[in-house]
């Protein structure tokens, strides 16, 4: 089965693709003859597709910094830098989105070939344009739910106490009704599909700010696979898009946006892989399911004591929080320090758990009398309590969910009964149902 790709059909038409490209040859940015924009052969909308045998290593495009649109290069980056100070926020893309706010509506923007792509961003369509029903309908237990809600309480706190602000400060430059909350929502999931954020340096130390995000016109119309075939490569002059297989013509160039779950791509990007064709998909345990599922198991009020005791000892350590979730993928747990230690200390009898307490330097011993590198492979062996414990936190998940699997493996086998489902149904569908075939492995797994 094809892979979906990142964005709905955009009617940009003909006229607007070469505009653009008459623009990236007036900023520099180098096409490589070899490959060609397209609709025709790609998985959905625009693509990069390659006109003749392409080995490993061939530099596709490169795109000078010149054209890259971020807060540094946008018309007003002197303004921005000179308040950077009343725009900082949690996410750190609020310079970038004043940027696109102001670029995206003056008529003599630098980029406006750029953003003729997009008219109005009435392409995008993530879940977080999707009406409450449609997304608890959908999504009930995936994670995405919970993530769109938390987005949509940002971008309003944002706009409500940075955008308006800045604004009004600058009413020569910006127009409430024009620059809008509906289109700053829009920015945002642009921003999310869309935008680069350039690695730090091996050598930074890990405290280091994260670089902020940038627009890369060109690297943006490729569409993601888990297997993809090209990378975009940093160089202080530019960015190359270079092939890191064998790419035969008339095959498709993919990107990708690095390992992600497909409730993560639904979310950032709007898309997701049709299963089993993500290979870095996986499914999260709530961290509190699994204390919830060691309380249910507790048969004394003593022994609910000592649940409650244990996992305050693992928020201390920073292993679990409130908010947190084990990650389990098809090979491993992404999450395998965590998980184990987790398991270790809520699997402690009141005696054994007294003991550790009382060991000095109980914060670093952890995983130092097993192996914390949790392999999928590995679960089958675990103690009889900790599968025991494990069982009842992936049960416990499975509940969450709506839909049934079995229904859901009967659509999925049903090519006809599939088609008529809307885009956003199939979506749903491919990401709930990967999800229930993880727990659905380890549950066989921790039964074995």
């Amino acid at each position: 089965m094809a892979s979906s790709a990142k964005r709905v059909r955009r009617e940009s038409g003909t006229g607007a693709l070469a505009a653009f490209l008459e623009w990236c040859d007036r900023v520099g940015l180098v096409l490589s003859p070899k490959v060609c924009v397209s609709r025709e052969g790609t998985v959905a909308d625009y693509g990069l597709v390659a006109r003749e045998d392409l080995p490993a290593g061939e530099v596709l495009f490169t795109v000078p910094r010149t054209a890259l649109l971020s807060q540094h290069t946008s018309s007003l980056s002197s303004l921005l830098e000179k308040e950077q100070d009343s725009l900082k926020s949690q996410s750190g893309w609020v310079p970038l989105l004043i940027s696109l706010l102001h670029e995206s509506t003056v008529s003599n923007s630098h980029w406006g070939a750029y953003f003729s792509l997009w008219p109005d961003f009435s392409g995008l369509d993530h879940p977080m344009f999707w009406s409450k029903e449609e997304r608890w309908r959908l999504l009930q237990g995936t994670g995405v739910l919970e993530a769109v809600d938390k987005d949509l309480a940002n971008i309003q706190m944002e706009y409500a106490s940075i955008i308006l602000p800045f604004m009004k400060a600058h009413p020569d430059l910006f127009n409430p009704k024009v620059h809008t909350l509906e289109l700053y929502k829009k920015l945002v999931a642009f921003v999310m599909a869309y935008s680069f954020q350039e690695p730090l340096e091996e050598d930074v130390e890990d405290e280091e700010e994260p670089n902020p995000p940038m627009m890369v016109p060109m690297a943006d119309l490729l569409n993601h696979v888990a297997n993809h075939n090209a990378n975009l490569e940093y160089s202080p002059e530019c960015l190359k898009m270079v092939s890191i297989q064998p790419i035969c013509k008339g095959q498709e160039v993919f990107n990708t946006y690095g390992q992600m779950a497909s409730w993560q791509l639904l979310h950032m990007y709007g898309f997701a892989e049709p299963y089993p064709g993500n290979r870095d998909d996986a499914a999260d345990i709530q961290m509190l399911t699994l204390c919830k599922a060691a309380l249910k198991a507790a048969k004394t009020d003593a022994e609910q004591q000592l649940v409650l005791e244990q996992w305050d000892l693992l928020c201390q350590m920073e292993m679990v929080g409130e908010e947190g979730a084990f990650v389990i993928g098809w090979e491993k747990v992404l999450t395998d320090e965590e998980l184990f230690t987790a398991l270790k200390v809520l699997g402690m009898s009141a005696e054994e758990f007294n003991e550790f307490k009382e060991q000095e330097g109980w914060a670093s011993e952890m995983g130092e009398n097993g192996n914390t590198d949790l392999t999928l492979s590995l679960i089958p062996t675990f103690k009889a309590s900790w599968k025991k414990l494990l069982f009842d936190a992936t049960l416990l998940t499975l509940e969450a969910y709506s839909s049934d699997l079995k229904a859901e493996e009967e659509v999925l086998s049903d090519q006809q009964a599939f088609s008529k489902l809307s885009r956003r149904e199939q979506f749903g569908l491919h990401v709930r149902y990967g999800q229930k075939k993880i727990l659905q492995q380890l549950l066989e797994l921790v039964s074995s």
